[in-house]
């Protein structure tokens, strides 16, 4: 007998490689995990974990990250201010005064739930971008088939209205330069550019029921009836290299959990918000 050679290319975790399902099953555990916790110290351990792990294995450039990141960060920073300045409970008495002026206090409790909401934020956004940025469209819609048994007749559908967007935007700007050219300027004004968003929907619906029509009879004729026992070009299957990479993300968050605790900082969700 002669045994298979393992190869260095099959040995290596890449999060683009990892099953779709299985990839979407740990970020919802992962989230749920998190969701326990108010705490700061807790999520902005997970935090530097979760960035760890997508920088190391996911392969993503560190400036698309920080572009899709960036709305994420902002949104937070204007979590925690609204948790400064709108405190559930203003007895200052509560807790020490970290810092007061005039009638505006910040309290120790009022800071601590202000910052982990902002990690709540981040952390939760961080996960969203492992699935977003390391996960193929196609393979997704392919594993939700293969593994989770969801109907072709849906995949496919929400394929093609996916591949669609880009032709919708295209043939916005055709009409505007079609429209441009009969002599109808660009308008100014917010009650001008609705009128000229109803001049332009029109068209656009119309092409998109077109496009949808002949869709669903291709689809039909290529025998997307919703039957069940179809046969793929392409199979996924669950290797042992998409539960070391399940486990790897979720035991990194157990053990800042227990980091966390044995160090006294974990504060379970009392109903805070």
């Amino acid at each position: 007998m002669h045994r298979r050679q393992v190869s260095k290319e099959e040995i290596i975790l890449i999060l683009r490689d990892w099953n779709p399902s299985i990839k979407g099953l740990a970020i919802i555990i992962a989230v749920i995990m998190l969701s326990l916790t108010f705490d700061p110290v807790t999520p902005l351990a997970a935090l530097v974990y979760i960035v760890l792990f997508t920088f190391l294995l996911g392969n993503i450039s560190w400036r698309k990250w920080l572009l899709s990141f960036c709305p994420f960060l902002i949104m937070g920073i204007g979590y925690v201010w609204t948790a400064l300045v709108f405190p559930r409970s203003a007895d200052p008495a509560s807790s020490a005064i970290l810092w007061q002026w005039g009638s505006f206090i910040i309290t120790e409790a009022t800071f601590q739930q202000a910052i982990s909401l902002g990690l709540r934020v981040l952390i939760f956004s961080a996960l969203s971008l492992i699935f977003i940025l390391t996960t193929d469209p196609v393979r997704f819609m392919l594993s939700l088939m293969q593994q989770c048994k969801l109907p072709p007749k849906w995949a496919y559908g929400i394929l093609a209205g996916y591949r669609f967007l880009p032709f919708f935007k295209e043939e916005l700007r055709i009409i505007q330069d079609a429209h441009r050219m009969r002599g109808i300027e660009r308008e100014h004004g917010w009650k001008s550019k609705l009128r000229a968003w109803k001049r332009y929907a029109i068209p656009l619906l119309a092409s998109a029921i077109r496009k949808s029509e002949r869709v669903a009879a291709a689809m039909i004729s290529k025998g997307f009836t919703g039957r069940r026992g179809r046969t793929y070009y392409v199979k996924l299957r669950v290797t042992w290299k998409d539960w070391i990479l399940l486990f790897l993300l979720l035991g990194g968050i157990a053990l800042c959990y227990y980091v966390s605790w044995k160090l006294g900082f974990v504060q379970w969700y009392q109903g805070q918000l």
